[in-house]
């Protein structure tokens, strides 16, 4: 079945209102009639099956059949801190990263990062887009929010600042501790991950993050290219803290 979202305001007990570029899609792409079922997400975890009763030029009324808790969004709350990288790789890791149930993405600029994008705001509005129609494609409950893109050093404080999270850095020098011991240590639900570009981190950033408290990690013997990088972690992450 159909999925979108809204936002909340335009939920009543029996009835929903769908605007904007859904509107469009409805109609014209997927051709839905009045008649038709839908589901409608508000976007803070609560879906509602639909009958479409109304289609216009500039708003689609859905009447409420049932309202049901969204099933697919995890207890562990996972934010990627990802490295800026070259070409389209964002869009590839953000799209994956929220279906493996990602709640938070922030691209960071870092020292060895060779996209330095003077449309940023441009780029984030993108990639909100593209996290929103990953989640409308996995069933998720919530639209994993794109942060500013931000300095590895505004990144670093931001989350090593969050009581209660475990912050880890993905190192290629790093030889001793392992993601999953490092998993095994920490009783809570929250993890920032940092991960490097196409060069990796300087030196500068990891001591950085280690004086900062975070926790540099090692990913086996293979060095993972950065689209591989934040999706092994988010799948591993999940798999070992019990959502999978």
């Amino acid at each position: 079945m159909s999925r979108f979202f809204t936002d909340k305001q335009n939920i009543s007990d029996e009835k929903i209102f769908i605007t904007g570029d859904d509107v469009k899609h409805i109609s014209k792409v997927l051709r839905l009639r009045t008649g038709d079922e839908i589901t409608v997400c508000d976007g803070e975890g609560t879906d509602y099956e639909c009958e479409i009763s109304e289609i216009s030029s500039d708003r689609v009324v859905v009447k409420v059949l049932e309202t049901r808790l969204n099933s697919a969004e995890s207890d562990v709350c996972i934010t990627l801190y990802q490295g800026l990288t070259k070409g389209d790789k964002m869009d590839y890791i953000i799209q994956k990263c929220v279906e493996l149930g990602v709640s938070r993405i922030v691209p960071v600029l870092t020292k060895r990062a060779v996209s330095r994008p003077s449309d940023g705001d441009k780029k984030v509005i993108r990639w909100q887009k593209i996290a929103a129609e990953a989640a409308k494609q996995c069933g998720r409950g919530r639209i994993p929010e794109i942060g500013r893109i931000c300095t590895f050093e505004e990144a670093s404080a931001i989350a090593c600042e969050k009581k209660n999270s475990l912050n880890l850095m993905p190192y290629e020098c790093e030889k001793e501790r392992h993601l999953r011991d490092a998993l095994k240590e920490y009783n809570g639900k929250s993890v920032n991950v940092f991960i490097g570009p196409e060069g990796g981190f300087d030196d500068s950033e990891v001591g950085l993050a280690r004086a900062k408290g975070m926790k540099t990690i090692t990913l086996g013997p293979r060095i993972m290219r950065t689209e591989t990088a934040p999706l092994a972690v988010a799948a591993a992450i999940m798999y070992e803290m019990g959502d999978w």
